[in-house]
């Protein structure tokens, strides 16, 4: 029966705290057989603990003074205090002094547990014993009531790490101290003064910082379905405007252009707040003090967008202000100025008008008591008048907004920005020596991609607008980045005093006019960019009035990409990125270098979706009579009852595939020329509902031990979706049946050795707080979703390879979208899985290290 919060409630005054007014969930749970935990640090009169599990309906809680230990010598006192609702589990803020437990709140640790046998009789019988399955802690825990004197009307228990994998001897390694940040926003409890503050990053170890990220962006929200919302994105990309020159006829909402940092807050459902740069960057981590505030507005499923700024003494955004702010860690100058709610309160506004959208923003705005989140208002006036007096008063511009416009993340037509300045980024190509008292650099090379294709080429070079301490931070990391080859194609006046570095920093250069050489004039450097990736910045031209409708995309595709016509280019195919068919050909046609290579020489099968991720999809294995342009097929004599096999060898059939409205392209784990000697085992890790991402990265681990326990060498990839795939070369030696046998005996094998962690049976039920290694794609026939193929989800997430160095730092399965993946791809120094080869043979040693049989 659901437990009631009579005693919560009575103790709160929910006029005066942000905590969440006790409700007793009601109902099927959305991810039935899944329970919750939370342990938050309190700073209340005295600095303690709060251990909370989900039980019936609620968090039954125990305040724990000196906090858990992973070491089972340590039997920690727990203090049994009334039951919390579940939505407490995602409270952290500061709960007003002179309220009950008043004092800063965060959360410490938090994912599922798993009770052993029936955990209400358990509870009342006052012996629990479960595993806990969290970001830092881990492994079988017991709690225990007893009668020690002096407890008054509360009971006593003590909270006792049992001895296992997980334990650890306090004189080594103590988790309190070694992970103090909040698992949610990266935030520390100074112990001394009982105050919120930002995590030291500097001082805070890599693999620390690591899984404080993974965990505040990764986590998926549980209850989704059944809030009505399992929808909600992950991800969501910010509507972008289109520079013009002056606004075309129809019926425009103006407001300011803020000389910020564009930025889109994330609210999940048990109000977990994330908020993210455009390119999708984790900004949670950088400001605390609006997290708090955002977190305080008590929402849920929420998308809001926004820029954040520093205003100067006359009340005027001042981009150099925010900059200063961020390098001396003062968030609480930092105003974020919200505009628009693509999400609120679980419901999506993307296809409802914008006045409706922005009356239900400054709607729940108008409530809110802190000083950081301000509402954008909009001008009462013609546009004239408007853009005027923005130049009057020495503003960047103002942003058009069209009336009744819908909302899509991709630049569009119905925003607008009208700027009183020439003012845009530049990509860095180079800088020249230092003269007179300078020192660093004299001038910094600048660079624009040109529209056609995405070359870049000399645009001229900006040698005022900075100060010694900025000239010498940028220098740094020019330095790091020096390169020989000039990186753009043309004559470049003086080259041979200049040093060349890769094109990889963005700065923003405010300038006077574009000369007919396409060279700016009178510039002046105003900042580098972080917002905004190198293959992004192009040459800024107003698109006159008339022109406006016409542009429609920051890449709008019509005619040929590839040599391959693409009909119906502008049609949409996901509605949570705003991308169309088109821009998915664009998408594929630019990193064809790195795809073609996964796909060419084996038998592929097409994920199509016509209408889009959301409308219908099948996967066709065979050529059948539907002519894909350029596409290869495969000796009919290998199927003879069907149709041919096929195969992507080549740009031309990728985009092909493309046309005929594939998404996802699986390959087989075998080459066309030999089909029935496989070349590769895939081991697909498929996380249960609710595990924390530090689970598949664990979980990942482990498999790989198992690996290279063995001697056999493995690969990684994301799978765009909520797991991992080890990859392990083989040379042609084995038939489909020794291959099935043998992934299939890796599976059973870490199951064996890890009940509680993995599970080799497919199904739900079987996977409840478990990862099931499958094996089963690895049959005549199977197949895998490819790498750098997009998936056919909302956000058209990549699976993606990484190196294994790299798994630490993963946030998530689905990290790289259409999106943002050229950003990485630009960045890296080699390809992941460079030295990847199939020699590897599956010998009688490997099963009998697994206890098991050769088929």
């Amino acid at each position: 029966m659901p437990r009631p919060l009579t005693e919560y409630n009575r103790k709160r005054d929910f006029q005066k705290t942000r905590e969440p007014q006790g409700q007793t969930a009601q109902g099927e749970r959305a991810d039935a057989g899944s329970l919750s935990f939370v342990i938050q640090k309190h700073a209340a009169r005295r600095l303690h603990y709060d251990f909370r599990l989900e039980l019936d309906g609620t968090l039954v809680s125990w305040a724990v003074p000196k906090g858990p230990s992973l070491d089972p010598k340590d039997k920690r006192l727990a203090v049994h205090v009334e039951d919390h609702p579940l939505s407490y589990g995602s409270f952290e803020g500061s709960i007003p002094k002179g309220q009950y437990g008043g004092g800063d709140v965060i959360v410490w640790d938090q994912g599922i547990w798993q009770p052993e046998g029936d955990p209400s009789k358990a509870y009342r019988d006052g012996k629990m014993k479960f595993t806990l399955i969290g970001e830092k802690l881990t492994g079988n825990w017991t709690l225990v009531r007893t009668r020690l004197p002096g407890s008054g009307d509360k009971e006593q228990w003590l909270l006792i790490k049992e001895k296992d994998h997980a334990a650890r001897d306090a004189d080594e390694f103590d988790v309190l101290r070694e992970r103090p940040e909040s698992v949610i926003s990266g935030s520390v409890i100074d112990e001394k003064t009982g105050r919120t503050m930002a995590v030291d990053q500097p001082a805070e170890p890599k693999a620390t910082k690591a899984a404080a990220k993974s965990a505040a962006k990764a986590k998926k929200n549980k209850a989704s379905a059944k809030a009505g919302s399992e929808r909600f994105p992950e991800m969501l990309g910010p509507q972008l405007a289109t520079l013009a020159s002056q606004p075309p006829a129809g019926d425009w909402r103006y407001e300011i252009k803020f000389d910020g940092y564009r930025l889109m807050v994330r609210i999940d459902a048990k109000g977990k707040v994330n908020i993210f740069t455009r390119n999708g960057h984790d900004w949670s981590h950088k400001l605390p003090e609006q997290c708090r505030e955002l977190a305080a507005l008590k929402l849920k499923n929420s998308w809001l967008d926004g820029e954040l700024v520093v205003l100067n003494e006359d009340g005027m955004p001042d981009f150099q202000a925010l900059q200063n702010a961020f390098d001396t860690e003062r968030s609480q100058r930092m105003l974020l100025y919200l505009f628009d709610a693509p999400f609120l309160k679980g419901e999506d506004l993307r296809r409802q008008p914008l006045e409706a959208r922005r009356a239900a923003l400054e709607q729940m705005l108008s409530g809110q008591t802190g000083e950081l989140l301000r509402f954008s208002h909009t001008f009462e006036a013609d546009y004239v008048s408007i853009f005027k007096s923005a130049c009057d008063m020495s503003l960047e511009g103002i942003i058009g907004k069209r009336a009744g416009s819908l909302y899509v993340s991709r630049r569009s037509a119905d925003w607008i920005k009208l700027k009183c300045k020439q003012r845009q980024e530049f990509v860095i190509i180079g800088f020249t020596a230092p003269k007179g008292s300078r020192t660093g650099f004299g001038s910094l090379l600048l660079g624009v991609n040109a529209k056609d294709d995405d070359r870049l080429v000399y645009a001229g070079r900006v040698g005022t607008g900075f100060n010694q301490a900025r000239i010498s931070a940028i220098h740094k990391q020019l330095k790091a980045i020096r390169q020989d080859r000039q990186p753009v194609k043309g004559t470049v006046p003086d080259a041979r005093t200049v040093t060349w570095v890769k094109p990889q920093l963005v700065c923003e250069v405010e300038f006077a006019e574009w000369t007919g050489a396409n060279i700016i004039r009178q510039p002046v450097f105003i900042s580098l960019r972080t917002d905004k990736p190198a293959r992004e910045v192009v040459r800024e031209e107003p698109v006159a009035p008339e022109q406006v409708e016409k542009v429609m995309g920051s890449k709008r595709v019509s005619g040929k990409v590839a040599g391959v016509r693409i009909s119906n280019a502008q049609r949409v195919i996901d509605q949570l990125s705003g991308a169309t068919k088109g821009d998915l050909a664009a998408f594929y046609e630019s990193i064809a270098d790195w795809a073609v290579p996964h796909l060419a020489g084996r038998p592929v099968s097409l994920l199509r979706a016509p209408e889009g991720v959301e409308g219908e999809q099948f996967f066709q294995k065979h050529a059948e009579r539907l002519a894909i342009p350029n596409i290869r097929h495969l000796d009919p004599a290998l199927d003879p009852e069907h149709g041919s096999y096929m195969e992507v060898n080549n740009v031309r059939a990728l985009i092909g595939a493309v046309q005929m409205g594939t998404i996802e392209f699986h390959t087989w784990g075998s080459s066309s020329n030999n089909i029935d000697k496989p070349d590769r085992i895939t081991l697909d890790l498929d996380p249960g509902e609710g595990l924390p991402w530090r689970s598949m990265i664990e979980a990942t681990e482990l498999v790989l031990a198992v690996l290279d326990e063995l001697g056999l060498e493995s690969w990684l990839k994301t799978s765009g979706g909520k797991g991992m795939h080890i990859v392990i070369p083989l040379a042609r030696h084995a038939d489909w049946d020794t291959a099935k046998a043998f992934s299939k005996a890796i599976s059973s094998f870490v199951t064996r050795q890890l009940p509680d962690r993995f599970t080799d049976k497919m199904g739900p039920r079987n996977r409840v707080g478990k990862i099931f290694i499958d094996y089963l794609r690895n049959q005549h026939g199977a197949s895998t979703v490819a790498a750098y193929s997009v998936r056919a989800r909302p956000g058209l997430a990549v699976s993606v390879p990484i190196a294994r160095d790299e798994l630490q730092e993963l946030r998530s399965a689905a990290q790289w979208h259409i999106g943002n993946l050229h950003e990485r791809l630009e960045q890296l120094a080699e390809d992941p899985w460079s030295g990847y080869r199939n020699r590897q043979r599956i010998k009688q040693s490997y099963w009998e290290q697994l206890n098991a049989k050769a088929p």
